[in-house]
């Protein structure tokens, strides 16, 4: 064959594969339909979502001013060991999809072999067909090389192309993964944080609180010892003291389980972490009571169930092409001697090529059954899809309903609180006088006690759920662009790699919603 001959034959079956990897069976993707709400209930207006992994959640926790915390949350995002696996099992799904990628190219293997062989000269078929009935003993080597033995799947049904496309919407997944562990660790620190802060106010008080009381036992004690008070009012105080104490002790055992989740957060043993005695001081920030709703989309978790619909959908596609044939094309060249040392004559050289094809006749229905599970996988993952945007809806009218009934509470508490207080005052000036008896005096002390705590436990739930709310909407709003007012239509830009790995090689991944 000349070489123009083979060009145009390389040229016509280049085409023809071409033509042939045209097309792909299976639904192509298109991203199902999901809950709408034109509103939020509790404030806010809501527009249709669409997943943006590819804004950047920040580190929203700045918005507290708490340099402590920031240090905090910058060494959980160092060593926090289930972030570390989040992030394993980014580089795990990225590899799988370079690894269905390979498919689009040839297999090219080398071999060799070689071989020293002595014949029998006792050897029955040698015998009968030496013309002298004997058969002299021979030793003789051989030797094949193939340096070239290529096999490849034309990728006709676009089953290759069907599955990378999903192994690519899975890696994105599992990048929107990776950065909902993210997300959900900076949010679990800040919890936890603000948590120990409170009790450590529970604590302040507790201890202010005793200090009265032991002050108050004195005061009977004298008084008692003076003819004034009763033997009951020196029990009732003792009583009350002890009680207070006990409760300290529940505060500080509280105080040491935060200090020991934040601990584990950061990846430390529990016993080399300590926080310093913090009381609450933050003040939950205000947030804009007319915040985009379109920060939503930006929920790692709902990209995630969206990336794998996508992927499902894809694995239809690779189970329909099982109806078709599979065609293959091998070639194979090299040398092949019987004397090693005629190896690399040009005369030695071997080839072959040539397509192969198989086609199911008969399956037993397997095929079919294939299909409908891959299709039934796929009404699965829609539905769980759908199922996370409504929590994801619930999850955002929740943060904004407790901040608004919170805010109420805290206004009536410390108005209670304040009333308590002067009623307590006023006890204490009745009792000093003889007009009232101390259980009153005990009262008048519960009810106070009880309305400064309660004040504090309101306090540190705003907080948390102020961490909770931002979390809700998907992290990063002080400084994202979305979170100015009429800021028209956003451009997303690719998705980005989680910084603890390293960037993709080869074809890039599909980025999320595109």
């Amino acid at each position: 064959m000349s070489k123009s001959s083979f060009l145009r034959s390389a040229a016509t079956l280049g085409a023809g594969i071409a033509f042939l990897t045209a097309c792909s069976v299976g639904p192509d993707y298109v991203q199902p339909t999901a809950p709408q709400s034109l509103s939020y209930k509790e404030a806010g207006k809501w527009k249709k979502g669409e997943p943006k992994d590819d804004i950047s959640k920040g580190n929203w926790y700045s918005v507290f001013h708490d340099e402590k915390l920031n240090e905090l949350e910058a060494e959980a995002q160092m060593a926090n060991q289930n972030l570390r696996a989040a992030a394993a099992r980014v580089s795990e799904s990225r590899a799988l999809a370079r690894e269905t990628e390979a498919n689009f190219f040839p297999t090219i293997d080398f071999s060799a072999a070689g071989s020293r062989q002595r014949t029998s000269p006792n050897d029955g078929q040698a015998v009968a067909q030496s013309p002298t009935g004997v058969a002299p003993a021979t030793t003789f080597t051989s030797a094949t090389v193939v340096p070239f033995d290529l096999s490849y799947e034309v990728d006709i049904w676009g089953k290759i192309r069907r599955a990378y496309e999903s192994a690519g919407d899975q890696a994105q997944a599992t990048l929107a993964d990776f950065e909902n562990a993210l997300l959900s660790l900076k949010a679990d620190v800040a919890t936890n944080y603000f948590a120990l802060e409170t009790a450590d106010s529970l604590i302040d008080v507790q201890r202010r609180t005793i200090q009265a009381y032991k002050e108050n036992l004195d005061l009977t004690n004298s008084r008692f010892k003076g003819g004034i008070s009763t033997l009951l009012d020196v029990e009732q105080a003792e009583a009350t003291l002890a009680a207070a104490q006990a409760q300290l002790g529940q505060f500080q055992q509280t105080r040491a389980q935060y200090e020991h989740a934040i601990a584990v957060l950061l990846g430390r043993p529990p016993s080399t972490f300590s926080l310093s005695f913090r009381p609450l001081h933050s003040q939950p920030p205000v947030i804009p009571p007319g915040l985009p709703s379109s920060l939503l989309e930006r929920r790692p978790d709902v990209s995630a169930a969206e990336r794998r619909v996508a992927a499902q959908n894809a694995q239809i596609g690779v189970a329909i092409a099982a109806y078709f044939p599979t065609v293959q094309l091998t070639g194979q060249t090299g040398l092949d001697s019987g004397d090693l040392g005629l190896l690399f004559n040009w005369q030695s050289r071997i080839w072959s090529y040539g397509p192969s094809i198989q086609f199911p006749i008969f399956e037993g229905g397997q095929i079919s059954a294939t299909v409908k599970q891959e299709r039934a996988k796929y009404e699965e993952n829609v539905a769980l899809y759908r199922e996370q945007v409504l929590v994801a809806f619930q999850d955002v009218e929740n943060g904004l309903s407790s901040l608004r009934y919170l805010s109420q509470q805290q206004e009536a508490e410390d108005r209670a609180f304040t009333a308590y207080n002067k009623a307590l005052e006023l006890t204490n000036q009745r009792y000093t006088t003889g007009l009232v008896s101390y259980f009153d005096v005990i009262q008048a002390e519960g009810l106070a006690l009880g309305a400064e705590q309660q004040t504090v436990q309101i306090q540190g739930n705003r907080m948390a759920s102020t961490v909770l709310l931002i979390k809700a909407l998907g992290g990063g709003w002080a400084d994202s662009p979305l979170a100015k007012p009429d800021h028209g239509d956003h451009v997303s830009q690719p998705l980005a790699a989680p910084t603890v790995l390293g960037p993709v090689k080869g074809q890039a991944v599909p980025a999320a919603g595109q």
